[in-house]
């Protein structure tokens, strides 16, 4: 089944009056000013489903980016799904999802949604530890991301998890233990943020000042795919790392472990190890043939080869031919005896 074909509708920093002390979300989105309409919504909806796409098959969903949509007045969530409604009712559309705060999330709420026609909430948690999250400003706490998972897994409706690495107060063990707890809850799936300074944003005053330290990328790549092993153990997906690359956003990165390749890096760093780990433990004395999926050539390659370097300088790559297969599923790793 291939991936959903997600029509994104941006209704940047609407329904939240929180200041969270990372947050300048234009800059992070790129989104323009102004409320979007009912109209505007059914006019994005209408163009999008009318290109010509690679899968027709996949299962067409409505996405609403940024802001915090349960925290729009009631009549104006109506508004917007309801542009939607007509789509979903011809079968154009299979489901909507939308993100939001922990906090705006009831039973009330869920059941409203579920009747709308959404089937994914992405809950913006950024942590489960109480301390990160009051130094961060977020004006919510662990236990109330536990309540919107409760509610919104009632009413049947899949739910995201965001999590924010090296935010104010964060350290390595509040991280994984705030992932541990959120990998308890079940989400459906998960999204790792390092925490960049944005400018415009308080913490970029903090920066300034000297009061707060961003996470080196280095750090923050270790770091990350540390908690992307946790997900993948309670076979968790982890569906985004880094924030989605924009000329607005690369324009406000004040500091921090920005790289348009956030992701790529992890998962290479990731599967280094594991190369690693396999020759290491190989028989020296017999060639062995390396099996890859062509997919994960890149991640196995790392940027600018430096994975192939690093293995050829610990001597692994010695008798050991590397082959590439279409077929092979992502992500799996075969070592043959060369003669087989």
């Amino acid at each position: 089944m291939p991936a959903p074909f997600v029509i994104p509708v941006f209704i940047a920093h609407q329904g939240c009056p929180h200041q969270c002390l990372f947050c300048n979300q234009r800059s992070i989105t790129g989104a323009p000013e102004g409320m979007v309409t009912a109209r505007e919504v059914e006019e994005i909806i209408r163009a999008q489903l009318a290109w010509p796409r690679r899968h027709p098959e996949a299962r067409v969903q409505v996405a609403f980016y940024g802001g915090s949509f349960t925290g729009l007045a009631l009549e104006r969530q109506r508004e917007l799904l309801g542009a939607a409604q007509p789509f979903l009712a011809s079968g154009q559309v299979r489901e909507l999802r939308l993100s939001t705060r922990p906090d705006y999330v009831t039973p009330q709420i869920a059941g409203f949604l579920r009747e709308q026609g959404v089937g994914i909430v992405e809950l913006g948690a950024q942590s489960l530890d109480d301390g990160v999250l009051a130094a961060s400003g977020r004006g919510h706490t662990a236990d109330q991301v536990r309540t919107a998972v409760a509610c919104l897994k009632e009413t049947g409706i899949r739910v995201g998890l965001q999590l924010m690495l090296g935010l104010p107060s964060d350290t390595t063990a509040t991280a994984l233990a705030s992932a541990r707890r959120a990998a308890a809850l079940g989400p459906d799936m998960v999204r790792l943020y390092p925490c960049l300074v944005i400018e415009g944003s308080p913490l970029a005053e903090l920066y300034r000042q000297g009061k707060y330290q961003p996470q080196s990328l280095f750090r923050a790549v270790a770091l990350a795919g540390r908690l992307w092993s946790i997900f993948k153990a309670q076979g968790i997906p982890v569906v985004r790392m880094g924030l989605q690359p924009s000329p607005s956003l690369k324009k406000t990165v004040l500091a921090g472990p920005y790289h348009p390749a956030f992701g790529e890096l992890v998962l290479s760093r990731l599967f280094f190890n594991r190369v690693r780990a396999l020759l290491s433990a190989r028989s020296a004395q017999q060639p062995h043939r390396l099996c890859l999926a062509k997919a994960d050539e890149s991640i196995y390659r790392g940027k600018d080869n430096g994975n192939v370097k690093r293995l050829a300088a610990l001597g692994l790559l010695e008798g050991v031919e590397t082959v590439f297969s279409a077929s092979q599923p992502r992500h799996t790793l075969r070592l043959l005896a060369a003669d087989t």
